[in-house]
């Protein structure tokens, strides 16, 4: 049968990926943001799983503002990287796994959770940008990986109490479909950033370790903060770290092994928070 073997969370700054793709990853200033992602490289070579669900948000390039999902699942072969107005990024298309997100559909819709299933999509640095983290510049990504996108855009987002069951659906999906995989869910976004208004810039750091301490440790009591702790301690952007609460509900009930944390300040106007836990 299937499993979740472990679950990565990062940043998706489209800095970071615009840094990489022009050439700037070993400036002085974008130095420390991709060395704090080597060790993750190195572990993912050594742990390349069958097929990843990558939880992320798009920003208005595949659905506009006219129609906004809260949870959309993509369910294609293939998967091509949008222009989010400045051309393509230059990476790889994604291909998918349709025959499990289709099994991840029926059963986390069962489940009573509504997804929408989609079946064109185009992925923006949302989805791309944690990939070239995690991979680098490489020919092909590494596995097929399925788009599982959140609103975390337009009011009003999903709870994160909501984020952790999903993540649990989502694991007994995963567990009951009759092929040995191995599956990773990565959850991406945040950590502390706005973009706009008088708080513009706004960076919590502490705020968004002790977030990292509660993902680990006590992210049922974490799941149950509400939206206005989000915005108020971690700005309007904040709200994206409900995506990683997805990827933790996806984990065993056990306690996860730490593999690797990793958080720096600034890159571009955010802080970029990373996570690798793997189930013991």
């Amino acid at each position: 049968m299937a499993r979740v073997s472990a679950s990565v969370y990062s940043s998706h700054t489209p800095a970071i990926g615009a840094a990489l793709d022009l050439g700037k990853s070993t400036q002085d200033y974008w130095k420390p943001v991709f060395a704090g992602f080597d060790p993750s490289k190195a572990w993912l070579q050594q742990h390349t799983p069958d097929a990843i669900v990558l939880v992320y948000n798009d920003h208005a390039t595949s659905f506009s503002l006219e129609m906004v999902p809260t949870f959309a699942i993509g369910t294609a072969e293939r998967f091509e990287v949008a222009d989010e107005g400045w051309g393509p990024r230059p990476v790889p298309p994604v291909f998918g796994h349709p025959e499990l997100a289709a099994h991840i559909a029926q059963s986390v819709i069962q489940d009573d959770f509504d997804l929408t299933v989609v079946n064109r999509l185009d992925v923006d640095h949302g989805l791309t940008v944690p990939l070239s983290l995690m991979c680098g510049q490489p020919q092909a990504w590494p596995c097929p990986i399925i788009p599982f996108a959140v609103n975390v855009v337009l009011y009003p987002p999903p709870s994160g109490k909501r984020c952790y069951s999903l993540g649990k659906a989502i694991r007994k999906a995963i567990d009951s479909f009759d092929k040995n995989l191995n599956v990773q869910v990565w959850g991406t976004g945040g950590m502390s950033h706005q973009l706009q208004g008088p708080r513009a810039g706004l960076i919590n750091t502490e705020w968004d370790n002790a977030f990292l301490d509660r993902l680990i440790a006590d992210p049922e009591g974490l799941s149950a903060m509400p939206h206005i702790e989000y915005v108020r301690e971690a700005g309007s952007e904040g709200i994206e770290l409900v995506m990683w609460l997805i990827a933790r509900g996806a984990m065993s009930d056990k306690a996860p092994k730490v593999v690797h944390r990793f958080y720096h300040v600034p890159a571009s106007n955010t802080a970029v928070g990373h996570l690798i836990l793997e189930n013991q």
